[in-house]
């Protein structure tokens, strides 16, 4: 199908994705174990999977743009709102596109666009299982040999960069088109949360490179800052489940008349400012992690502040909500025990403890931080 390019401005398409949270909400609600498939045309029907592409080449810019920073934070937000499982291949999309606009060449450019014109949904697969399988090729044979492991939307994106050992001193980026013999298999171990993520291993042995998949230097993956400044924006989804919680929560105390109750009121005060914590380090991470180039060091360390900041938010905001609803909170059919697994398996970003020291040592070494 071919979906043209929306020319509409950034905030039509921010209130037509906020507009359709409730029925994302409803999609996840009713097969929380389920990919996102009507919600993901949802977005591409509004222009959104169109939109991190740069102004120049037909997108607004959201993730890809400084200009974008705040709107690509208010769509993240609104996806991870309406499904954290959503939230997570979306945000990987906006990585995906974000990595071909960086290190990609023109006709690569211009078959992105093309690519995202006719809808396609992009993944990013970076996780090796172990050293014996990581995804290799010798580019003589011409085909790719291993697998990738914690591959989001498997079986349901249409394209994928991954990161792979081409024989250079790093490995190099490659943009591979999907369903041409790869085999996808389920998670060897089951996740508590993120269902609806279609999380599984790919294995590409034996598919062949197509003759541009490469793009970038060796080790531009990697490269510093926009490696470490990235995180604001699962950050962003992040807190879309936090809203979407307090928002739960809400409705069910007002429904059963809990609402007027004073611990009750005082939890659902905490859930506020829990939310309103992360709304600020979210935007502010967003802003400075678009331009980075300006300061890499101090964007790189409050985007590491803020991604601790954002979890801690959230696993108030679960604690919260557990106490203000009591068991009906661990019902398997009440939203909110799908939200509380989703939200504490999706936080569970890499080195947390590390990300937290580097920002402290970048804190101590600054006069006026942050």
């Amino acid at each position: 199908m071919n979906v043209m390019l929306h020319p509409k401005l950034a905030a039509s398409l921010l209130d037509e994705v906020a507009d359709a949270v409730p029925l994302m909400r409803r999609h996840a609600s009713a097969r929380p174990d389920a990919f996102p498939t009507k919600s993901i045309a949802l977005l591409r029907a509004a222009g959104a999977l169109a939109a991190p592409l740069p102004r120049a080449l037909g997108g607004l810019g959201l993730g890809t743009e400084p200009h974008g920073a705040a709107d690509c934070a208010a769509l993240l937000a609104a996806i991870g709102e309406g499904s954290l499982p959503l939230g997570r291949v979306y945000e990987a999309h906006v990585n995906a596109v974000r990595l071909l606009v960086r290190f990609g060449d023109a006709d690569q450019l211009q078959r992105l666009r093309h690519r995202l014109e006719m809808g396609a949904l992009f993944a990013l697969w970076v996780t090796d299982g172990d050293a014996a399988t990581a995804l290799r090729a010798d580019p003589a044979v011409g085909e790719l040999e291993g697998r990738k492991a914690f591959c989001s939307a498997a079986g349901h994106a249409t394209d994928a960069v991954v990161i792979a050992d081409l024989g250079d001193e790093a490995p190099r980026l490659l943009w591979l088109p999907l369903n041409v013999g790869e085999t996808i298999e389920p998670a060897a171990v089951g996740l508590t949360g993120m269902h609806a993520s279609a999380t599984g291993a790919v294995d590409f042995t034996g598919v062949a490179i197509p003759q541009d998949a490469a793009f970038g230097a060796p080790g531009d993956y990697l490269r510093e800052p926009d490696f470490s400044t990235g995180a604001w924006r699962s950050s962003a989804v992040a807190y879309g489940g936090l809203r979407a919680l307090i928002t739960e929560v809400r409705e069910q105390l007002t429904r059963r008349g809990r609402d007027a109750d004073p611990h009750q009121q005082a939890r659902f005060g905490q859930l506020l400012i829990a939310g309103e914590t992360a709304r600020h380090f979210v935007l502010e991470a967003a802003r400075r992690g678009e331009a980075a180039d300006d300061d890499p060091a101090g964007a790189i360390a409050y985007v590491n502040l803020a991604r601790i900041a954002v979890e801690r938010a959230c696993l108030d905001g679960i604690e919260l909500a557990q106490r203000a609803l009591g068991l009906q909170a661990f019902i398997d059919t009440n939203p909110v025990a799908h939200l509380c697994r989703d939200l504490a398996v999706y936080l569970r970003q890499p080195a947390p403890d590390e990300v937290l020291v580097n920002a402290a040592r970048h804190g101590f070494a600054q006069a006026a931080f942050p």
